[in-house]
């Protein structure tokens, strides 16, 4: 996925499904707010924020912090900005991350749910951010382990006609492209952050609710995300026979009224030098 594609039609579908992402994603987002709640805050830049919900459960929590939340896309930066009304202490604003910069913000808190694997280039975006980060700033964003760990894509590529995916490269722009813990380990190092750890995290990604939690799942997974990226690519024969083999694979996952699927997601924490 190239990055530019954010800007366009694939920022857009994301805005209009921020409902079902933020669902999707729920048991990470807990998890990533509490590691920034760990440490105390007064300044946070939420790099790529989609639709801004991190920015706006530290807005809540931390009411005389200053948040700021950036994305490429208009799109999702608008459904932001339509969710801060009552949240004073946020802003929104369309930024590229690997070139912001401000003379008047300067966060101790960079942050980000999934929002960093799509720079061109990585090193030189990280260094970016350090070099506008307070001294001993943290930083802490998640990302998609493996594809074999995130059994949610692993078996939904299975369902695809053969060759229709290939294996996701190490540092290539897209959704596995820090599944590699040294190659990021190493990046994050080069652009001269310190402290690098990594957390595992397991977690339910949540497709699909209520009383035909399967057609929603099916919806959702259609709309956004590698599944419907392959899928628009498939001539009408081969879509239909996608789609059914979609629905018995979210049948066998349906609990009741939830489709969940298992991904797995590093947490990766790092710091600033204490000096520059």
């Amino acid at each position: 996925m190239e990055p530019s594609e954010w800007e366009g039609s694939v920022g857009t579908k994301w805005a209009q499904e921020w409902r079902r992402t933020d669902r999707s994603f729920a048991g990470l987002t807990d998890r990533l707010l509490g590691y920034a709640r760990a440490e105390p805050i007064s300044s946070v830049v939420d790099i790529g924020c989609g639709a801004g919900e991190l920015s706006l459960a530290l807005g809540r929590s931390h009411p005389h912090a200053e948040l700021l939340g950036i994305d490429i896309s208009q799109d999702l930066i608008e459904a932001a900005k339509s969710r801060a009304i009552n949240s004073p202490n946020v802003r929104f604003e369309v930024a590229d991350a690997a070139s912001w910069r401000s003379e008047t913000f300067t966060p101790d808190l960079l942050l980000s749910r999934h929002g960093v694997m799509f720079f061109p280039d990585p090193a030189a975006a990280f260094a970016n951010l350090r070099r506008n980060a307070e001294p001993s700033a943290r930083l802490i964003f998640s990302c998609f382990r493996s594809v074999d760990d995130n059994p949610w894509a692993s078996g939904l590529t299975e369902l695809l006609p053969p060759g229709m995916s290939q294996p996701p490269q190490s540092m290539v722009p897209g959704p596995f492209a820090f599944a590699d813990r040294d190659a990021v380990e190493a990046m994050l190092g080069a652009a001269g952050w310190e402290d690098i750890e990594f957390t595992a995290v397991d977690f339910a990604y949540i497709a699909g609710t209520g009383e035909d939690a399967v057609a929603d799942a099916k919806s959702y997974l259609l709309t956004i995300g590698p599944a419907a990226r392959a899928a628009a690519e498939l001539g009408p024969a081969d879509q239909a026979a996608f789609v059914r083999r979609l629905d018995k694979f979210l049948e066998s996952h349906l609990d009741g009224d939830l489709v969940a699927l298992l991904a797995g997601a590093w947490i990766v924490t790092a710091r600033a030098p204490a000096s520059r």
